[in-house]
This record gives structure tokens, sequence and C-alpha cells, in this order.
């Protein structure tokens, strides 16, 4: 669903199991008026028994964490709020933890040393529709979909429009749904109606899940 950012602040949930990590991102938030800090988790656990009655606007999420990994924690929170905007956080480059991130539904995906102006960016642009990655996880997730095992009939026909393969081109190069309206001088609710043709045509439910097919099965350069 597409989204505008609201006059109230963007309630933010962080579950990352290093407490400096959990603090840095906290001070940042609470000196942002666009952003409110609702909790902070150290595990995947607990945010799982709480995210429905906090109701989040976004989840920042680090992937490595003991028994329940960030990942996992996707997969269990994607089930129930498959709209729900989950940015990962990663303290290093490693192509297959991106992979299965964007597999298992996650929306953006940016290293902690990301600096604390980008951060907010991307937290609002996650929120808006937006496929937040740094240059650098970019080029990871390219590479490591790459050399990926097509799974599925590469040929078959999805039987997307120009206008929707143009759409979607954009959407795997991690653009907002506002950028990409930009870009094609369309209006942003024409995106959004692409966007719904082009989950429903490839049978997905998430932008992460439409760049994985799309990747994969070489939709684009069919």
């Amino acid at each position: 669903m597409n989204k505008t950012i609201p006059d109230k602040p963007l309630r933010v949930i962080i579950v990352d199991d290093n407490k400096n990590m959990r603090e840095s991102v906290a001070l940042l938030l609470q000196s942002t008026p666009s952003l409110l800090l609702i909790a902070e988790f150290d595990s995947g656990e607990e945010c799982i028994k709480q995210v429905d009655t906090l109701k989040p606007d976004v989840i920042l999420m680090d992937i490595d964490m003991p028994k329940l990994s960030g990942i996992e924690t996707v997969k269990i929170i994607r089930k129930q709020f498959p709209g729900l905007p989950i940015l990962m956080l990663t303290g290093f480059e490693d192509d297959d933890k991106v992979f299965d991130s964007i597999c298992a539904g996650a929306n953006g995906y940016i290293l902690k040393n990301t600096s604390m102006e980008l951060l907010i960016h991307h937290i609002h642009e996650v929120y808006t529709g937006g496929a937040p990655m740094t240059p650098v996880i970019a080029r990871k997730v390219l590479t490591r979909f790459a050399k990926t095992q097509v799974t599925e009939t590469k040929n078959e026909d999805y039987n997307l429009s120009k206008r929707e393969m143009e759409v979607l081109e954009l959407l795997v190069k991690g653009k907002s749904y506002k950028t990409i309206a930009t870009e094609l001088k369309v209006s942003y609710e024409t995106v959004h109606t692409h966007i719904r043709k082009i989950y429903h045509k490839l049978h997905v439910k998430s932008i992460g899940e439409a760049v994985s097919k799309t990747i994969k099965n070489k939709i684009l350069n069919s």
C-alpha cells in the first residue's frame, strides 16, 4: 500500500542485541521530530510478542541476533503483517544474509555505519514504499542474485505491459514510489496502481518478493 508521511511522527521499533547500537539509534530518533521511538528490543522473540500491541509504522531489524535471527523474525512478522515496513541493519557485507533477508520479505537493507542523516531518510523512504539499499549492499544483492540458480521457468510470460516493466525495473533498483513517479512523469497514485498489478501478475505480496522473483527469473531480460 502506498503511503505518504503523516503529520504525526512515525512510530519506530528497534530490534538489535547490540546495546550500544540500540542506544545510538534511540538518541537519533529522540532528536528527530518526524520519528518516535516506541520500543527497543534485544531479541526478535520480544518484538514478535509485542508488535501487534505497539502497532509500529517501521521496524529497524538487526540481521544477526542470538536464538532467533533477524531474518527468521522477519519471516514470522511478515506472515501476520504483510504490509509493515521492515528495514534491515547489517554490520557487514554478507551476500547470503542480505539475499535471505530479501526472500524473507524485508523492505530495505542498509549498513549500520550509514550516516544518521541517511538513516532518517531511509526510514521515511521505506515507510512510503521505497526499498532503500546502500550502494554497497545493492551491488552485493545483484551479484548474489546473478549467481542464484533459476528455480522457476525463466521464459514464463507474466504479461507485464511496457509501463509495468519500466516500473518494475526502477523498483528493482530500489527506487521509491515518489522517485518512480517523478522519473516516469506520472502521478504517485498511478505508480501504486502499476505496482499493484505487478504484484498480482508475479503472484507476490511485497517489494522484496517482487525483486527476488524478477532477478531470479530474469524477467527484465526476457
